[in-house]
């Protein structure tokens, strides 16, 4: 048995590339590199999470997969195709690389806690397409061993929080930006919530008590409180 080269959290941004996000796609890629540069500056958090990067529209894409953000140079670039909004193409992909993710790290001597999601999206799904069904078996811990914590963010004045709280696996992960609200300053607000995140629950493996944190974005508010 291999020795244990210590802990691991897998952490995914699921990042909504549909046609309603042309206009925004440079904004939110800036704020991921900013994620990079932030990473790099948190050594210990950096070595402790393996970053992947999905987009979506139509279909889902992966930009980056597991990575270890000191050993890359620049993120790749997410781009809208002007596509749709397919919730069910990004919970399957999610479904494919989770469970593969995890058996490689484990299987590389690492203890591996469980995933976390963090998906932005400016839009309602595809009309008629069934997502719940595998978002279901993305999120139940009967049918997937690790199911993530999902945390959904969701931007513009086309999201319903309903939606928002449906995705998130805890209604204190759901979040959607003030009605009205800059969609470019909201992806930034969202980018800067998403690195703090990151770099404590990073920290926070090495800690007695690991935990997911989540930080909610300035200028959102918590989705279950929206009626």
């Amino acid at each position: 048995m291999a020795d244990n080269r210590g802990n691991l959290v897998p952490m995914y941004v699921l990042a909504d590339e549909s046609g309603s996000m042309e206009r925004h796609i440079a904004e939110l890629n800036a704020g991921l590199s900013s994620l990079h540069t932030a990473l790099l500056g948190e050594p210990m958090a950096a070595a402790k999470v393996r970053f992947s990067v999905i987009g979506f529209s139509h279909r889902a894409t992966v930009r980056l997969r597991a990575a270890d953000l000191r050993r890359e140079n620049e993120l790749p670039l997410l781009e809208s195709d002007r596509g749709g909004t397919s919730y069910r193409a990004a919970f399957q992909e999610l479904l494919t690389c989770i469970p593969r993710d995890i058996t490689e790290f484990k299987q590389q001597g690492y203890t591996v806690h469980r995933p976390a999601v963090f998906m932005l999206t400016d839009g309602q799904p595809n009309g008629r397409e069934d997502w719940a069904t595998t978002h279901h078996q993305l999120t139940d811990r009967g049918i997937t061993r690790a199911a993530p914590n999902i945390v959904a963010c969701g931007i513009g004045d086309d999201v319903e929080a309903a939606t928002i709280v449906q995705v998130a696996t805890n209604p204190e992960y759901a979040f959607v930006s003030i009605p009205g609200a800059d969609v470019g300053a909201a992806i930034a607000t969202f980018c800067t919530a998403l690195t703090t995140s990151v770099i404590e629950s990073g920290l926070s493996l090495g800690s007695d008590s690991p935990e997911l944190v989540v930080e909610k974005p300035a200028g959102f508010r918590m989705a279950i409180d929206v009626v």
